[in-house]
């Protein structure tokens, strides 16, 4: 991203009431803020973000309004002045107004700080002595960039001295929202554009999608950089499959983890030469498949990309990284007219012949075949690095035809303003389901050859696989604004609501093929006579390794197995036994010397 304010660059203007304003900075234009006034946009161009400017009064003979950028100091000056009067012996009620020399000080006539102390505050308009009249001359006149009115309201007000100092800074606050003239510059990336589409535009279109379930998607869906790079022929770079529709807000998630969102200026100001034909990235990819003809990215043309318009750089990143398919074209690509139609290469003497208007349309039809042949070849050679859905769709559908394009280990992100797709997804990835079809496949799936099993379209019973994807599971997060005040910590009451959001994560595997079988010396090692018995079973094994009998490193045998695992039972029946007669003989009151003596004594004539 860059630092300064380009030209013609989308940027963020948060005003004083704290709600979102995103324009465009076009040179030499006037920008209007509403009742706060307006400025020439050439006034922050080449400007570092993350400034606040203050609109100044206008001059006899000036229509717009000049910028000063305020300082630090002058921003944080209360939180500065209580901070220095704040004493630990002091009452909490004797707090004073302003202190800063520069925003709001209200004093008496003699000079001395207004101070308040009585808790009892009555709320009413009648004490406000200035009537609206007078406050609309004020509004009017705008001197002081409001700090003036924000003043004599505050010095007007009756019971100004009766609030406490939690109350005067609300009142404080309210009032410089309302009337102070400043704005800050920020700027336009995918969580400032998520907040502003969930708060200030339909969050439906985004489904909404907040900004913390942007960054779990991407962060579940592993998106980083990864290009190949021209001469390391060991790593393939990074593939990653997409299914938005979000307006784009999804994929410009991704993106900006790619390092493919923002472009520099070199490739703005580059010339288009639009018969030139780019090749299209093969690592580091976006493959997005939509419904439409055309994929809806309205939300990308705030990183100045917009594959609809002709003004586009073909330069961006994202016209060589973004990979553009439609489901028909995905699963039946003769059945689009763009792909099984192929445009007749005409010769230089034919091209220069025809007129500029049907040359143009010949080499932008060409260039679209080309680019669509190219995007369908390798979407459907698969090994894509990772899986990530925001869709109305039933993910089940999306799965039965995307999963057999993903490698092994690949990450799925699944968004779901609901909760109800995605546990019937889960389900269908549950270790019951595995586990019985595992034991017991439909014989719809073995009847196919191993090679199209992985491609089966499920039945009633199992509707996908479950053998392809483990680790399923189904989380929420949610961010929640709290006020920390010393005896009034809570959550924000005024948060907004809607959908929750739920997100499903797995990971993609590839079953082993034939039995699995396990081998090992199955052998526990004892004290005692067990512990004699295994050293020389292994000492017998060695010299018949020396005799040439057994290959020495080479894995037991199934009858030496069996004999050692006889061995144990019969040992275990043995000890069984010895318990069983050593209770008798307690149980009767016989002991071993008392069983001794007996004997002796029956042995006697």
């Amino acid at each position: 991203m860059l630092a300064l304010v380009e030209p013609n660059a989308w940027v963020v203007l948060r005003l004083p009431s704290d709600s979102l304003k995103v324009m465009q900075i076009v040179p030499n234009t006037i920008v209007t803020l509403g009742k706060y006034g307006t400025f020439s946009s050439n006034l922050i161009v080449d400007r570092p973000y993350n400034l606040t400017y203050e609109l100044l009064d206008r001059q006899p003979g000036q229509k717009d309004s000049d910028l000063r950028i305020v300082p630090a100091s002058e921003l944080h000056a209360d939180t500065i002045a209580e901070e220095q009067a704040a004493t630990p012996s002091s009452g909490a009620d004797q707090i004073t107004i302003g202190g800063d020399g520069v925003e709001f000080q209200l004093v008496g006539e003699n000079g001395e700080v207004i101070v308040r102390s009585n808790r009892e505050t009555i709320d009413d308009s009648a004490r406000q002595t200035l009537t609206m009249e007078e406050i609309e001359e004020l509004k009017r006149e705008g001197t002081g960039a409001g700090k003036d009115l924000i003043a004599k309201l505050m010095a007007s007000h009756l019971g100004i001295e009766q609030k406490t100092a939690f109350s005067l800074a609300k009142y404080k606050l309210l009032k410089t929202k309302k009337y102070l003239r400043r704005f800050t510059i920020l700027p336009l990336d995918v969580p400032m554009l998520a907040r502003w589409m969930m708060e200030e535009k339909d969050a439906s279109k985004i489904l909404e999608m907040r900004e913390e379930m942007v960054g779990l998607i991407g962060s579940w869906a592993n998106a980083h950089f990864s290009e190949s790079r021209p001469l390391d022929t060991s790593s393939l770079g990074g593939r990653w499959l997409v299914v938005d529709e979000t307006g784009g807000l999804l994929v410009a998630a991704l993106a900006e983890r790619m390092g493919i969102l923002y472009p520099s200026s070199e490739e703005l100001s580059s010339e288009n030469d639009h018969h030139a034909e780019i090749p299209l990235a093969t690592s580091n990819t976006i493959t997005l498949l939509h419904n439409n003809a055309q994929p809806n990215l309205s939300l990308l043309k705030y990183f100045s990309y917009d594959p609809t318009s002709a003004s586009t750089s073909p330069h961006h990143p994202l016209s060589k990284h973004l990979h553009p398919l439609s489901w028909l074209q995905f699963l039946s690509p003769s059945s689009d007219p763009t792909y099984s139609t192929p445009i007749t290469p005409l010769s230089p003497t034919t091209l220069s012949a025809l007129k500029s208007g049907k040359r143009g349309t010949y080499y932008r039809k060409l260039r679209r075949h080309n680019r669509i042949t190219s995007i369908v070849s390798s979407t459907l050679s698969g090994g894509f690095s990772g899986l990530a859905v925001a869709s109305h769709m039933d993910p089940i559908s999306i799965l039965r035809h995307t999963i057999p394009l993903l490698s092994g280990g690949a990450p799925i992100a699944i968004y779901s303003p609901t909760i109800e797709p995605l546990v019937q997804l889960s389900d269908a990835y549950s270790t019951s389901r595995r586990t019985a079809f595992i034991q017991s496949p439909p014989a719809s799936f073995t009847s196919l050859p191993p090679s199209s099993q992985n491609s089966w379209p499920g039945d009633e019973d199992f509707p996908l696989n479950p053998t392809l994807v483990i680790n399923t599971s189904v989380q929420s997060a949610r961010v929640r604004e709290w006020q920390v005040l010393p005896g009034r910590t809570h959550p924000v009451m005024t948060g907004r609501g809607g959908a929750e959001g739920y997100l499903f994560t797995a990971v993609r595997v590839i079953p082993a093929e034939g039995r699995v079988e396990a081998r090992g010396k199955f052998v526990r090692r004892k004290e005692g006579k067990g512990a004699e018995g295994t050293g020389k079973e292994k000492e017998k094994m060695a010299e018949d390794a020396e005799g040439g009998e057994v290959e020495a490193g080479s894995p037991p045998k199934k009858i030496k197995l069996e004999q050692s695992m006889d061995a144990v039972a019969e040992e275990r029946v043995e000890a069984s036994n010895a318990a069983a007669t050593e209770e008798e003989r307690v149980q009767t009151g016989v002991t071993p010397k008392n069983a001794e003596s007996r004997e002796v004594q029956m042995a006697e004539p």
